[in-house]
């Protein structure tokens, strides 16, 4: 899945002498926890987020009065506490390699240019949660099957040849190496739920002819203690 159709293309951006004060602002305001930092032609100087904010923000137990507080917080500029020649992704790179930047880095978004370096859009973790939502097929409910699969050709095949025999219309298939023993995997396939009879004789029939770790049936209403 490409950047380009998951990332927030209505950015909002500051310029480098943007006060400390406003870009706390523009934060609140938007609840958002991160803004790119461009020149007036839009190129990427650098990214401000909250963390950088209460970094660069006098202590609670500072001495100084309100209005030299305030003083203070207008004069501080964005470029004196932005992170300068930040991570940036292209709309045209997938999703995935967005998350391991973050994954890595520790980062909670990173911001999206084109060729010319210009900010496009931003691409947060709320934006790869979406993606893992909309990859799983879980709003559509239906029944989870897992399986450890020897990672050798056809192995796959025979499922879907199985599951084919009960008519299962197949939602996702997802597959991980994480956890998988050697040379095995893990497949997640989740089908649309059948009916209770049907799927207790394939629940059956798959685990005498395969690994199947677990099935479950999914229901999206939380748990209220």
């Amino acid at each position: 899945m490409l950047i380009r159709d998951w990332m927030t293309k209505e950015v909002i951006t500051v310029g480098p002498e943007t006060s400390m004060m406003k870009a706390s602002k523009l934060m609140r305001e938007h609840k958002i926890s991160r803004i790119p930092v461009v020149d007036d032609s839009f190129r990427l100087l650098g990214i401000v987020s909250d963390r950088d904010l209460k970094e660069a923000s006098p202590s609670k137990a500072t001495s100084l009065d309100m209005h030299e507080l305030y003083y203070l917080l207008s004069e501080i500029k964005v470029k004196d506490i932005m992170t300068k020649t930040p991570l940036a992704v292209k709309p045209t790179e997938t999703v995935e390699k967005a998350a391991v930047l973050m994954m890595n880095n520790h980062f909670g978004g990173l911001p999206v240019v084109d060729e010319n370096l210009k900010v496009v859009g931003i691409i947060t973790d709320s934006d790869v949660f979406k993606v893992l939502v909309n990859i799983t097929g879980i709003t559509e409910g239906g029944v989870q099957l897992a399986f450890s699969l020897p990672n050798a050709e056809g192995s796959l095949k025979a499922i879907i040849d199985d599951l084919k025999e009960y008519n299962a219309r197949i939602i996702s298939v997802l597959t991980s190496f994480t956890h998988a023993d050697e040379g095995h995997r893990s497949v997640y396939i989740r089908i649309q739920d059948p009916d209770k009879a049907v799927l207790n004789d394939m629940v059956a029939k798959l685990s005498s002819k395969y690994t199947l770790l677990y099935w479950v049936r999914d229901n999206l209403n939380p748990i209220i203690p």
